[in-house]
């Protein structure tokens, strides 16, 4: 299997707007995806809109819709008018988000993530799909409506708009109950870092997943497309400093204390003291030892840092898991337009 290459979207509403040029350098180079994220302030469905509709091949995708922002009804209700808009090249990708951000941005509670997921993606599968008029009565939701409050009026309603129900589903897992949630229900999955050098940190559980669904032990029909960070240059150490203070925010601070997935997963990649030192760092306001405290070796594992020719030696190691079809895509996070051109010399 070939490795695709897709890029994240550059989009700094304070900054000039979205990043149209690297979209486009990206779709001539023959990319094949961009993704747009949500936080807590802008979101991911509008930046998609307008790239789906500045290109004519690329496709684009919500990397990721947070679930408790949005119906899954109402997620349908996008991804139907985008894969419509655009000639099908919408890519939908759902997550939770994390506690802090759903119920301290949303004001709704955290759930039981997994669960949520495996309701959502059903749901949206079932309004593509239009057998039958929309019912749903699960633990997060319940369609129609008959709980406290409800009117009692509500019924069963069948979309009245056509939709395509091989709509790619991708979810953006870090633990590995989110990744046998991947594995059993999605067609694609959007890990926020990956090691090649212990690739089943990340493969094994989705397989778990893919077994319990009753699905082949292989990634023939699954799209296993890490984010994968970029820096270019002759300096391998300014290199890995340009990427630190993101590692440090994530790895440290996106989360609490014992609530931090991307931390359980350095440890899991087998970082544990250092990501317990970034942690400590970062929680306590000390942000630069926080940077500083993110391995090297971590960094080269995860990353691609470096002159053209150490990115690319690396990239073959990445490229022999997309031959053995257990890498779909890699998403480039951070490129610019030599970065890309490189990139894809060395792989397309």
């Amino acid at each position: 299997m070939s490795l695709k290459l897709a890029m994240t979207l550059k989009f700094s509403p304070n900054e000039g707007g979205i990043g149209m040029d690297l979209v486009w350098e990206a779709e001539k180079l023959g990319f094949d995806a961009v993704w747009a994220g949500e936080a807590y302030g802008t979101d991911a469905v509008t930046p998609i809109t307008w790239v789906l509709a500045r290109t004519s091949r690329i496709k684009a995708g919500t990397g990721i819709m947070q679930m408790p922002a949005r119906t899954p009804a109402c997620a349908a209700m996008t991804a139907l008018s985008l894969q419509a808009l655009s000639g099908n090249r919408f890519l939908c990708g759902i997550g939770p988000s994390g506690p802090q951000v759903v119920e301290g941005w949303h004001g709704v509670p955290f759930g039981r993530p997994q669960a949520r997921t495996r309701e959502y993606v059903a749901i949206i599968r079932q309004i593509l799909e239009r057998k039958a008029p929309l019912e749903h009565h699960g633990e997060h939701y319940d369609i129609p409506y008959t709980g406290p409050g409800s009117t009692g009026l509500g019924k069963p309603l069948r979309s009245i708009g056509q939709g395509d129900p091989s709509l790619k589903i991708y979810t953006a897992p870090i633990s590995p109950s989110g990744l046998r949630t991947a594995g059993e229900v999605a067609d694609g999955a959007l890990p926020y870092f990956m090691s090649p050098e212990k690739a089943n940190v990340i493969v094994r559980p989705i397989l778990e997943g893919r077994a319990k669904a009753g699905k082949p032990q292989n990634f023939f029909d699954f799209d296993l497309a890490p984010y994968v960070r970029i820096a270019v240059g002759d300096d391998v150490a300014a290199c890995r400093d340009k990427l630190r203070p993101q590692l440090a925010l994530y790895i440290g601070g996106m989360g609490a204390r014992g609530r931090n997935f991307y931390n359980d997963l350095a440890k899991r990649l087998g970082y544990e003291a250092a990501a317990s030192a970034i942690q400590e760092h970062f929680l306590a306001g000390r942000r630069n030892e926080a940077a500083a405290a993110v391995p090297d070796a971590l960094i080269d594992e995860i990353s691609l840092v470096g002159p053209p020719a150490r990115i690319k030696d690396r990239l073959q190691v990445w490229q022999e898991l997309a031959e053995d079809s257990w890498v779909g895509s890699l998403v480039l996070a951070g490129a610019d337009a030599q970065a890309m051109r490189l990139v894809a010399e060395a792989v397309l």
